[in-house]
């Protein structure tokens, strides 16, 4: 029944208790819905009739209180003295007691009509609700309006009283219903934002009051009037302890002994709410839950089991001692896992008794849910929430076996986001293995782990244990797999915490491999992966191994460009993880003369325990080059000989990964110990690395720089054209140089020129800035705004800039490029499979739009098409 409806009944019952008529009227409704408004209406309008009104309301601390409410009702006008029964000799009975309060209400009404008016009859004494049944049988003739008011669904002192009084004649019945959206419209006196604030307040006036004045105090959003509404979406909504919290709160007091203990039950199991889990989680028995629970939906505070709002599910949290939410978590975490509710929920009960600063007792089913339930989280690449699973598994009661397990696999999904952390888990699982108390399958991820963080003598200790086969360096099957082998693993293979080692290996391999221009791509796509996983750990890997393909190929600026993203991937730059990327940094930024940020990376202090790893020889190798690049050859030669030390110590030697030798030899070089410096090249060349393009390369330009200068040109030709292969532009372009230079001492100084300006060019392109001053100190570098395009050479014509050589065609463009690093007419029609006097004519053509007279005039601005740029 609406409001308005129940006012026009009850006015109807006021005018014939008036007109000497006795009426009772109940008022049943949810808290808060408007049934105390009623009453106070009624008796606000019999009093204006002259009426007697009588008036009490019950509460729950009154309730054992005998007669408590009868004694309200006759000192509320003070007509007379309550006749109080007694089990003294000559004291009245109950039932003359009652008699005598009948005749005394009667008596009155014969003066004016008596309106008797008890509010929340659901708290009145059972004493009281007797007089007020007498009065209902006995009064029937008389001008008396009896007007009861109690919640819905509330249990009561005597339930035979409601029963009672609808057997009288005379008894009406009013259910106030919550109010409608349009209702609501009504109330506010605009439609705007009716239906929000009716779907957070179920239609409650209590709430709804509460509302508004929230609304209005926050202006949650602005209505064309001005005026405050509802939240509008994604907008802040009622906050804890704020008017509509402190409404909700009063609801839940107002809703009988049972409500608050229910409304809690319900807002803690949340999504999984069922009313026979709620029943379970309470402690009560299903009549007084389901009592409970209607009276909680009356309320409007529910829709079913669900709260309405946030705020509301809050708010029956909110006095909670952190004690007794980890008591509740911790049931409810029962509860579910008894119904067979889902892990997550269960497990994250589990891990809210912790929060709530409980210890809960996780035995082997409950540690069985965290890590089931961890594995869940992981398919939504909620590393973290994951790992916080786990940590609380690995302190449950269960076999110790079990609890290892669980550590490495802990430390496989922190490895997601935070390799430092993962690698600080390994220390313990590392001693363990090595003591036995690890099985394969627990040792195979360890390995993997080790592997990831470089740490490959370490693993190769562990797994000729774990699979029966020794290896004799811990570094072959990285380096001597083939391009094939690595690409069918990434080709077949998906991300995971099983294959990122594998995987991250298989792209080293071709970094190391005769191809390792096809790292780049498979190292981009497997960032890109890690990335839409959601971890950082695995982004910072694979941008470590971008960066480290880049650096590989002569790209300066991409590789400085993904080894600072994987160390801003990091959580912390602790462990041994970070070199990798550091060492890429140092590097790039030496190559690229940005001297002061390398330094400040090579101030890194490395923990000694940590240099026997490949990424510590990798920093090691690194710092070596850029003490080297700032003419401290010593303290450079000592860097590599560590390195040297170290790789040999740890059957970790292979120039493929660090050329340590080529490296010692150069500082030797500077340091005038050029018999020293050749021996070490030799060693270098003599190794089955050598076959590798990019080894033999950087090996024959050492062997050419400390042998023989007679046969300096004819090594260093040879080392051009193995760097070449093996795509690195930097080290290309070093050789060139260098060749440049002997052959111009060898009596050939225009091809010397000619290639000396290619390496110039070539290692321009690769933003190789500190190559570029070693190779022609005074050849102006372009600024950074003309950073794309060629410089021209000092000193020629006008035309010989890069202007002059946008004129070319394509195939003058080739035809002069490599006129310009020193080829003859008969080997650039070689190579380009043109006729000898094509290739002249290309040539006359260029020298003509160029204006130039000579090969040797060729300016550095041309593309060395070549030498492709890795892309």
């Amino acid at each position: 029944m609406g409001r308005e409806a129940g006012i026009d009944l009850l006015e109807t019952a006021l005018a014939d208790c008036v007109a000497g008529q006795s009426r009772i009227v109940l008022i049943e409704a949810g808290t808060g819905c408007g049934k105390s408004a009623l009453v106070d209406l009624v008796a606000e309008r019999a009093a204006a009739t002259g009426a007697t009104v009588l008036y009490a309301v019950g509460a729950p601390e009154e309730q054992q209180v005998s007669l408590g409410v009868l004694r309200q009702l006759v000192n509320s006008e003070q007509v007379f003295a309550l006749p109080r029964p007694s089990d003294g000799p000559g004291a009245p009975s109950r039932v003359e007691a009652m008699q005598a309060f009948c005749a005394e209400l009667r008596e009155l009404s014969l003066d004016s009509p008596v309106v008797l008016c008890v509010d929340d009859v659901q708290y009145a004494d059972r004493e009281s609700l007797q007089y007020v049944q007498y009065l209902a049988r006995h009064a029937r003739t008389a001008p008396v309006l009896v007007v009861v008011a109690g919640a819905l669904h509330a249990p009561a002192q005597d339930p035979a009283f409601t029963t009672e009084l609808m057997r009288q004649p005379h008894f009406r019945r009013i259910r106030l219903e919550r109010l409608t959206a349009d209702e609501v419209a009504l109330v506010r006196g605009r439609p705007e934002g009716a239906e929000e604030l009716h779907r957070i307040s179920g239609g409650n006036p209590l709430l709804l009051r509460a509302l508004v004045e929230e609304a209005a105090g926050q202006q949650w959003t602005a209505q064309a009037d001005g005026a405050a509404g509802p939240p509008a979406p994604g907008a802040a909504g009622p906050e804890p302890g704020g008017p509509f919290a402190q409404a909700v709160a009063t609801c839940l007091r107002r809703s009988g002994p049972d409500g608050p203990g229910l409304a809690r039950a319900v807002a803690l199991l949340g999504e999984q709410a069922s009313a026979a889990r709620v029943t379970r989680l309470s402690g009560l028995d299903a009549a007084a839950a389901r009592r409970g629970l209607a009276a909680l939906e009356a309320a409007g505070l529910l829709d079913g089991v669900r709260f309405r709002h946030p705020a509301a599910r809050a708010a029956a949290l909110e006095e909670c001692s952190p004690q007794t939410l980890t008591a509740l978590h911790t049931a409810a975490a029962r509860v579910l896992g008894e119904d067979g509710g889902p892990v997550l929920a269960v497990a994250g009960h589990l891990l809210a008794a912790r929060t709530e600063g409980g210890s809960p007792d996780c035995g082997p089913a409950e540690v069985a849910v965290l890590r089931d339930a961890a594995e869940e989280l992981l398919v939504r690449n909620d590393a973290r929430e994951a790992a916080r699973l786990l940590e609380l598994a690995v302190r449950g009661r269960g076999d110790e076996h079990v609890r290892r397990g669980i550590r490495v696999r802990l430390a496989q999904i922190t490895a997601r986001f935070d390799p430092a952390a993962a690698e600080r888990q390994l220390g313990a699982l590392l001693e363990a293995a090595r003591n036995g108390l690890l099985d394969t399958e627990q040792v195979q991820p360890l390995a993997g782990l080790l592997l990831a963080q470089g740490r490959v003598a370490d693993a190769a200790g562990l797994l000729p244990d774990a699979v029966g086969e020794p290896a004799a360096s811990p570094l072959d099957t990285l380096v001597d797999a083939s391009a094939a082998v690595s690409e069918r693993l990434l080709q077949s293979a998906r991300l995971t915490d099983a294959t990122v080692a594998p995987l991250a290996q298989a792209v080293r391999s071709l970094i190391c491999s005769e191809h390792p221009e096809r790292a780049v791509p498979w190292s981009r796509n497997l960032l890109e992966e890690a990335r839409r996983c959601q971890a950082p750990g695995w982004s910072a890997v694979f941008a470590a191994l971008h960066a480290e393909a880049l650096l590989r190929m002569g790209d300066l600026r991409g590789a400085h460009a993904h080894a600072t993203a994987a160390l801003e991937a990091l959580a912390e730059r602790g462990g041994s993880f970070p070199c990798a990327p550091a060492a890429v940094l140092i590097r790039a930024c030496t190559a690229m003369g940005r001297f002061t940020e390398a330094s400040r990376l090579t101030d890194r202090q490395v923990p000694e325990g940590l240099l026997t790893g490949l990424y510590g020889l990798a920093f090691l190798r690194a710092r070596g080059l850029y003490r080297l690049a700032v003419n401290q050859p010593h303290a450079a030669l000592a860097d590599f000989l560590e390195v040297g030390r170290l790789m040999e110590g740890g059957r970790v030697d292979r120039p493929a990964f660090l050329p340590w030798r080529t490296d010692a030899a150069e500082a030797l070089l500077r340091l005038g110990e050029g018999a020293r410096a050749e021996q070490l090249a030799l060693r270098q060349l003599a190794l089955p690395d050598a076959q590798r393009p990019w080894v033999r390369g950087v090996s024959l330009r050492m062997r050419a720089l400390a042998g023989d200068p007679k046969r300096r040109a004819a090594v260093l030709g040879q080392a051009v054209d193995a760097l070449h292969r093996s795509g690195d532009r930097v080290e290309t372009a070093r050789a060139m140089a260098e060749l440049g230079r002997a052959l111009q001492a060898d009596g050939s100084p225009s091809k010397g020129s000619a290639m000396i300006r290619s390496a110039w060019n070539l290692a321009k392109e690769s933003d190789a800035t500190a190559l570029c001053r070693e190779i022609l100190p005074d050849a102006p570098l372009a600024s950074a705004a003309a950073r794309d395009r060629a410089p021209a050479e000092a000193g020629t014509g006008t035309g010989t800039g890069a202007g002059g050589a946008a004129k070319l065609s394509s195939s003058e463009q080739r035809v002069a490029t490599l006129a310009a690093q020193g080829l003859t007419n008969r080997e650039i029609s070689a190579k380009l499979y043109l006729t000898v006097s094509t290739v002249e004519q290309h040539l006359t053509r260029v020298y003509r739009k160029l204006q130039i007279t000579s090969r040797g005039d060729l300016p550095m601005g041309l593309e060395p098409v070549a030498l492709p740029a890795v892309v």
